[in-house]
């Protein structure tokens, strides 16, 4: 993106969340374009230092703002936010491509590609040559979702839990991809493994990956 275009060309929503947070929403669902004007919108917020704010957490179509009430209200900081959205973004962080290891094995992958009309290479040859983008980070510590896949590889999610899937699971499910950080219980399918580890508590910042990076998927045989 151009320093002289537009950075939100989705008018964002402001609501508060509790009594010590706002929420930016970009879109009631999931897209490509309310996704990056979120991971855009936290980029410029985080930038601008507003008086009060403690925590700044992007998500996949909105962004969550803690605030401290005894230093800002409510209304006074959305009224900033406002005007800090209104302008051009210049702080869009430099978006990092990160090599991830895959082992297609998992438990998933024959009964999805199943239910998509697809062979499993298919599925596995999407992830080899696609630049998933980083969509958000949560759920569990260091838990990523990276998207988007090509419509056709859109599969429902489980319609059972499994009770507890390791560290390094790859996930699929919704037209994306996920990788789990931490032992979860999960509905999406697994389909591999990775020894890629996005978080650990004594780093600073914990997680590896950011909102807006890339991952590049190769195999291991």
């Amino acid at each position: 993106m151009k320093a002289d275009e537009p950075a939100f060309e989705i008018k964002p929503l402001l609501r508060p969340l509790g009594d010590s947070a706002l929420l930016v929403r970009f879109g009631d669902t999931l897209s490509d374009a309310a996704n990056r004007a979120a991971i855009a919108a936290a980029a410029k917020l985080s930038g601008a230092c507003a008086i009060g704010i403690e925590e700044i957490v992007p998500g996949l179509v909105s962004v969550t703002l803690r605030f401290d009430r005894s230093k800002t209200r409510y209304a006074d900081l959305a009224g900033e936010v406002r005007l800090l959205l209104e302008g051009k973004n210049t702080a869009l962080r430099q978006a990092n491509t990160h090599s991830v290891p895959i082992i297609f094995d998992g438990e998933d992958l024959a009964d999805v590609a199943r239910s998509l009309s697809v062979l499993p290479s298919i599925i596995e040859a999407a992830h080899l040559r696609s630049r998933l983008r980083v969509l958000a980070t949560g759920f569990a510590p260091g838990f990523v979702y990276l998207g988007f896949h090509e419509p056709a590889l859109t599969a429902n999610r489980r319609t059972q839990v499994r009770p507890m899937v390791p560290a390094g699971t790859v996930l699929f499910a919704a037209g994306q991809t996920a990788m789990a950080a931490t032992p979860i219980r999960t509905g999406w399918h697994v389909i591999g493994h990775t020894s890629f580890r996005n978080f650990d508590a004594s780093r600073n910042p914990p997680t590896l990956l950011q909102p807006g990076d890339e991952i590049v998927f190769e195999v291991v045989r």
